[in-house]
């Protein structure tokens, strides 16, 4: 029936990511940074009528874009990983964040995916990363978007991927990050994305401030 039964043939993008949304826009966006180039193509997904998906560690993008229209219908996130993850045989080394368009939320950490490796959900938001230095990286990363309400979206995850660049992030470093934000309408209000640079987050806020 979905299209994640055959979707495992691509290298491990081993990164932290934010799926969210704002309440006081409706506006929705994911941030993503990685050790790898050109993290954008594959982790961030973005639908006015459906929500926000990043799928990570060996990146299943079929997740996004089986479970965006299973969103658009109205379906939690949970119900709709439940369903997509069982069809997904790879699923042990997958990691997915999902955010609706209500705020609802949820994410996935397989077994099989990077130390250290986890998520962290909230009304709103699904943080989620795997080789990181640790936990603290999505807690300081859930600090600061939670602290900005006040702030346009886009600003919130930008300054959300500096902040987990700061806590050490991948252990291997970082060379590419990504930000994407829809509002109502089904192109984006930001796609900003940085592809390969020795400080990537830093060049990601640059490029927010010249956009």
């Amino acid at each position: 029936m979905w299209h994640v039964r055959g979707s495992s043939g691509y290298l491990p993008i081993v990164t932290f990511s934010i799926a969210a949304r704002c309440p006081r826009t409706g506006q929705l966006g994911v941030g993503a940074l990685t050790a790898r180039p050109a993290v954008g193509k594959l982790v961030a997904h973005v639908h006015a009528g459906g929500g926000a998906v990043a799928t990570q560690a060996t990146p299943n993008p079929f997740l996004a874009y089986d479970g965006l229209p299973l969103l658009g219908e109205g379906r939690s996130p949970q119900d709709v990983l439940t369903e997509l993850l069982a069809w997904d045989p790879g699923r042990e080394v997958r990691q997915v964040g999902m955010v609706d368009r209500q705020g609802r939320s949820d994410a996935f950490t397989g077994s099989c995916t990077r130390d250290w490796a986890g998520h962290r959900t909230g009304p709103g938001y699904a943080v989620q990363g795997n080789r990181l230095v640790g936990p603290e990286t999505l807690a300081e990363i859930v600090r600061v978007f939670e602290g900005s309400r006040e702030l346009d979206l886009a600003e919130r995850l930008v300054l959300a991927v500096g902040a987990g660049e700061e806590t050490g992030g991948d252990r291997d470093g970082a060379r590419s990050a990504t930000v994407t934000v829809i509002g109502d309408q089904p192109y984006p209000l930001w796609d900003v994305r940085v592809d390969d640079a020795e400080h990537p987050a830093l060049e990601l806020r640059r490029l927010h401030g010249v956009f």
